[in-house]
């Protein structure tokens, strides 16, 4: 069977072997029951979460996988065991319900906000002195409460100071339901362009980051390109986009960079070569990189990466407990601390503040065993950085360090795929 209907045989046959990976078993149906009170020494994470599900008929469930008929906006408290009881990075799911609090995730309230103007006043009275605003928007495969909860993790873990905001669009949570899944990616475009408009039109808002992962990528960066078509640019309080292992086609995620204008957010990217999902994606969509799998510091990535000013983290070295190595940028203790100190702050991890020890201490420039005594190039993490910046702070301390260096980290500042734009070359 598999020998006579080719690929798309195959690629199923290899999306069962991944079914395990990719399915939660065993996780109880209705988290989202308000528990109402925890007991002291849990922390409270507060969500604004906008959706275009349709609703649930179980109030335990909320909302089902299906598309409902506008953008629906609950307030959304998570309560989060003490540290001692978790590790920094997961989810604890409840085995059974009610969860306890003092070992699992649980809902604490759940507010319906009816109206443009209750959006606009969560964000008010939850606004921190930063001014800054985080937007999630979840990948493939995603229950309403797994968008939740792994964004209430995020954000906890990241000691992020932004007030956190959900876009859950409408997933079956299915594994063979990756074209319905991806129609509905273009179903809610328009609803979340609004949600970045509503954001941006705040007075209380000073800062937007946008952080998608997975298939969600394409949601979010068609919904700015959409922006900036009607409106000539994407909305300068959108200073930050953060695409985590994004399921985008690098053709076409290079002419939507170009739709985005002169004036666009500095995006982020983080990749991993060894990430098992966007293989699979990138089997079934004609074998065209995906974005989040690219090597950047090979061509023609490394040169227009750094043109177009992109920051990319490549994690492939770095090691979670993700069999499927796809939710590294959620699950890794060292990449939520970079998100909430620095990118969401608009920061990157080599700017003239940081020096080069403390920088390469922070990061792995996969040059450990070349980089012999140098002990300023020390590796603490495997995570390695090509930004612009970064590759001209280090071409005066690799000429310092000789020669036989520069092959070892001039790498350092690699750049997008061959479908980036020529005002980028």
């Amino acid at each position: 069977m598999i020998g006579r209907c080719g690929v798309s045989c195959k690629a199923l046959a290899a999306l069962l072997v991944l079914c395990l990976g990719l399915v939660s078993c065993g996780r109880p149906i209705g988290v989202m029951q308000a528990a109402g009170t925890v007991p002291p020494g849990t922390s409270r994470v507060d969500l604004l979460v906008a959706t275009t599900r349709a609703a649930d008929e179980n109030p335990a469930v909320l909302f089902s996988g299906e598309r409902g008929t506008g953008l629906m906006v609950d307030a959304v408290d998570i309560s989060i065991p003490p540290d001692s009881n978790r590790k920094v990075g997961q989810v604890q799911w409840p085995r059974r319900l009610p969860g306890d609090p003092l070992k699992d995730f649980v809902t604490v309230a759940v507010d319906p906000l009816n109206g443009e103007k209750a959006g606009e006043n969560w964000l008010r009275t939850h606004m921190p002195k930063s001014k800054r605003v985080l937007i999630f928007v979840h990948g493939f495969n995603n229950r309403y409460e797994d968008a939740v909860y792994r964004f209430a993790q995020i954000v906890h873990d990241s000691h992020a100071d932004v007030a956190p905001v959900v876009f859950t669009w409408p997933s079956r949570a299915s594994i063979f339901d990756y074209n319905y899944d991806k129609e509905s990616t273009n179903y809610s475009r328009d609803a979340l362009e609004e949600l970045l408009r509503r954001t941006a039109n705040n007075p209380a808002v000073g800062d937007i980051t946008v952080m998608a992962h997975s298939m969600g990528t394409w949601l979010t960066v068609e919904a700015l390109r959409q922006m900036a078509i009607r409106d000539g640019h994407v909305a300068s309080k959108i200073n930050n986009v953060i695409l985590a292992s994004p399921d985008l086609d690098v053709d076409v995620f290079g002419r939507q960079f170009m739709s985005l204008g002169k004036d666009k957010p500095h995006f982020t990217i983080f990749v991993s070569r060894d990430d098992r999902a966007l293989a699979l994606s990138r089997r079934i969509s004609g074998n065209v990189d995906r974005l989040g799998q690219i090597d950047p510091s090979a061509e023609p990535y490394r040169s227009k990466l750094e043109a177009a000013g992109i920051t990319v983290l490549d994690l492939t070295k770095l090691k979670t407990g993700d069999r499927l190595n796809h939710g590294k940028f959620a699950e890794s203790p060292e990449v939520v601390k970079l998100i909430g100190d620095r990118l969401i702050a608009g920061q990157t991890i080599t700017d003239s503040e940081v020096g080069l020890g403390e920088a390469v201490g922070a990061v792995a420039m996969g040059a450990a065993q070349t980089a012999g005594g140098a002990v300023s190039l020390a590796v603490s993490t495997p995570i390695a950085i090509f930004d612009p910046r970064t590759r001209r702070n280090y071409d005066d301390q690799v000429r310092r360090l000789g020669q036989s260096m520069n092959n070892t980290v001039g790498s350092v500042g690699d750049s997008v795929g061959a479908g980036l734009p020529e005002e980028a070359q």
